[in-house]
């Protein structure tokens, strides 16, 4: 399956989800460094379909991807956005990565992050980045994954 017709896949698989629980809504669509990114507008099922903590919107992610996966899609990684959550959610994330940074400048010491997921992590790499005098390692496996942020000097 070539690339525009994975994006096209994907984008009707989830309004048939979305549909199914009764949501006739236009799901919009893009796609950068090869991941297919769905956006579903805030709707009256907003809670519904992000579920505690995003569990029910990394289900739906899994269940695109997944099916794509089957296809033997050319993309296959999917990130399914509703009412702009996961936007509102890594913006904090970022100011709180911006205040662990202003923290570890000025007492030098490294800081172990909380377990994240992997987008959750690449926001701290992201944002950390923007720190030359600091750098950020992930340690850890599956759901023990997570990163430090340590001064420059202290990795080298």
């Amino acid at each position: 399956m070539d690339r525009e017709s994975s994006i096209a896949f994907a984008t009707k698989y989830l309004e048939d989800i979305l549909a199914f629980f009764g949501l006739n809504t236009v799901v919009t669509v893009t796609c950068e460094e090869d991941v297919i990114e769905l956006s579903v507008p805030s709707t009256h099922l907003n809670g519904f379909l992000i579920g505690q903590q995003g569990m029910t919107l990394r289900a739906l992610q899994s269940l695109i991807s997944g099916a794509l996966r089957n296809k033997e899609a050319e993309i296959w990684r999917v990130s399914v956005d509703i009412a702009g959550y996961k936007k509102q959610r890594a913006e904090r994330l970022e100011e709180q990565v911006r205040e662990w940074c202003k923290k570890i400048v000025n007492s030098d010491k490294p800081m172990s992050l909380r377990p994240m997921s992997p987008a959750d992590r690449r926001v701290v790499h992201r944002v950390v980045a923007d720190y030359p005098s600091l750098a950020t390692a992930s340690e850890g496996e599956g759901r023990d994954r997570h990163v430090v942020i340590s001064p420059a000097a202290a990795t080298e």
